[in-house]
């Protein structure tokens, strides 16, 4: 089912949710995720999540909260640093593929080949000329995953850019996130309009029936992992499912829809 934001309850802030009942939920997910670990196993599926999202737009915790109970010789998460000079000479692609999953394993990707479409776009990393190509091929691409059996699914977290700011200060006075500051930290915000135009652009030319992208509204980390998963859950078939445990709210997890950069529905 198609899931599209209410505009008219776009700018009301969350209610937020009790330490307690997130910890009660939290469990209550990831024991429907060890089933679902259960079934793909049994039935040799393979499953790749990708996630996507500005700088502290709570990627990493919302890995660490699927992962923490599954088994980790059918799960690994990947997140690939600065590209080799092999790996720029190569096929753009070429570097990824190595890490797709194979049957019985769920993959989660920590940034990916859309790298291009952001990072390296905005800071010049790339040219306009692999810029064009990797836009005009990655759907393809992703198609041909589809194709192969890979149950893909794409996650855009979109954060305010005060949350974003609120994030990265206190990435810097927290001794125990230190390995997550990195160079680009100091542009994240500077160049947050070239960011959002860039984001924009990706999203309308590789959003497809096949490989959609689900936008996550992300400001309340708490409520953006749990519906994540939520979403996750009711998208995958797997035996003795809890139906309405993992009905996500639509007003934080939903369909992306061309709509919503022309009428400021994401974070500008």
């Amino acid at each position: 089912m198609r899931r599209k934001i209410d505009e008219n309850n776009l700018n009301k802030s969350s209610s937020g949710i009790s330490r307690e009942a997130y910890e009660d939920s939290l469990r209550k997910l990831q024991i429907e995720l060890v089933k679902l670990q259960r079934h793909f196993i049994k039935y040799n599926e393979k499953i790749l999540i990708i996630f996507e999202g500005r700088d502290a737009s709570g990627k990493d915790g919302t890995i660490k909260r699927i992962i923490q109970h599954l088994s980790p010789r059918e799960t690994r998460v990947v997140a690939l640093g600065k590209p080799s000079d092999r790996d720029r000479s190569s096929w753009y692609f070429q570097r990824y593929v190595p890490y797709l999953p194979v049957a019985q394993e769920l993959v989660l990707f920590n940034r990916s080949w859309y790298n291009r479409a952001g990072v390296e776009r905005v800071m010049g990393f790339c040219t306009e000329a692999e810029y064009k190509e990797f836009i005009g091929s990655v759907s393809e691409f992703e198609h041909m995953l589809v194709r192969s059996g890979i149950k893909l699914f794409k996650y855009y977290l979109d954060i305010s850019k005060p949350e974003q700011k609120r994030r990265l200060d206190k990435r810097r006075s927290d001794p125990l996130t230190q390995w997550k500051i990195s160079a680009l930290d100091n542009h994240a915000l500077k160049k947050w309009k070239q960011y959002s135009l860039a984001r924009d652009e990706m999203l309308a030319h590789t959003h497809n029936l096949t490989t959609p992208w689900t936008i996550v509204r992300a400001d309340d980390k708490q409520l953006a992992r749990l519906n994540i998963v939520k979403d996750m859950l009711s998208r995958l078939d797997y035996a003795d499912k809890a139906k309405r445990l993992i009905l996500p709210d639509p007003q934080i997890v939903l369909t992306y829809d061309a709509i919503y950069p022309e009428k400021g529905l994401l974070a500008q």
